[in-house]
């Protein structure tokens, strides 16, 4: 179906009817079943949030299939506990769907600060997981504050460099709320992430030059081109626009994932494979949750009641914008070009999948 505000190249797909086919097509690609369902669970999630960069567009095609195939993904891994405290633990994820890794290491995080009041896990040897804020919003419905972050391969130019050195490095932060929506913050430490790229130049489009730069080391609006140089900056792109700090948060992100874990950072990470780091903070442990819940809202409440700076653009707050475009995609469907959707059904035709995104 389409709607007013959808681009023509899009059409509106029900959620679960993209949940249930995603899930059978890792399914057929031999996950287990309760796997596979994580996997739909976490992209589809992404796409309600209008997180289109980490949603079922871009890695099901580019990375997940491919990579499951060609067995550099474990399609069922063994996850192992290599070291533990009462408030952490390293895992090593065998090689597996890094989402399937990342529910199991923050559901772990979540049970250690139950009882300690923080759980930290670090992860090696995972693979791509998604949309960071999926695992921090997991603590952040269980009243915790909630950290995530992962690192990458390199794709991300240290200030002033002109080879890609860091990953994208993303990083989110979540904290409950009692009557506005939770606080979620979901970022790349990169001015934007490479998804951003991609779906740019699905849709014909030019992009801002403080995203990416050529092969030469200088800035781009060809998405294109930004794509085949795989060099984005930092965020804040220039040191004079902050990239100095875009630079150092990325920094800060490979040396929880990648050093803590011991899989390694930007250019000695293993082929297609990560680390990660997750952080609950148990809220009751330091005070009374709804007084802290309370004082959340206050503050959002205050942020929200500043005047605007620009006529039509109401002020925000991170969360804010994937509660209401995950209520309104829950009503009218999650709009996906013409181009995902026939990749999708022509996937699940292949593997005798009767659930189809078109009728």
């Amino acid at each position: 179906m389409t709607v007013a505000g959808i681009p023509n190249d899009h059409i509106l797909v029900d959620p679960d009817r993209l949940k249930t086919q995603v899930a059978a097509i890792f399914e057929h690609l031999k996950l287990p079943v309760k796997d596979a369902e994580t996997v739909a669970d976490v992209l589809v999630q992404a796409d309600l949030w209008g997180i289109t960069t980490h949603g079922v567009s871009n890695y099901i095609k580019g990375i997940y299939v491919p990579l499951l195939l060609d067995k550099t993904i474990t399609p069922n891994p063994t996850i192992k506990i290599l070291s533990e405290g009462s408030s952490i633990a390293l895992l090593d994820g065998d090689g597996g769907m890094g989402h399937v890794i990342s529910v199991y290491a923050m559901e772990l995080a979540i049970e250690k600060a139950l009882k300690t009041g923080i759980g930290a896990v670090s992860v090696t040897n995972s693979t791509h997981f998604g949309a960071a804020g999926v695992y921090s919003h997991m603590a952040a419905e269980k009243n915790m504050i909630g950290i995530s972050m992962t690192n990458a391969a390199p794709r991300v130019v240290p200030l002033y460099g002109k080879n890609a050195m860091l990953g994208t490095n993303p990083l989110s932060i979540a904290a409950p709320t009692n009557k506005v929506h939770p606080f979620l913050l979901d970022m790349a430490t990169s001015t934007v992430s490479a998804g951003k790229l991609y779906v740019a130049a699905l849709n014909g489009g030019i992009i801002p030059e403080g995203w990416a730069t050529n092969i030469e080391g200088q800035p781009t609006s060809d998405p294109v081109e930004g794509l085949e140089s795989k060099r984005l900056l930092p965020l804040g792109g220039t040191k004079d626009l902050g990239g100095h700090k875009g630079y150092g948060l990325g920094i800060a992100v490979d040396i929880l994932s990648g050093v803590l874990s011991g899989i390694g950072y930007g250019n000695v990470l293993p082929y297609r494979h990560v680390g990660h780091f997750f952080c609950a903070v148990n809220i009751s442990k330091f005070r009374e949750i709804d007084a802290f819940k309370n004082m959340m809202d206050e503050m959002i409440l205050e942020l929200l009641d500043t005047p605007s700076s620009k006529q039509g653009e109401a002020v925000s707050f991170p969360g804010e914008i994937e509660a209401t475009t995950m209520a309104e995609r829950k009503r009218n469907g999650i709009p996906l070009h013409n181009e995902v959707i026939d990749y999708l059904d022509s996937l699940a035709s292949e593997m005798n999948i009767s659930v189809k995104l078109t009728t």
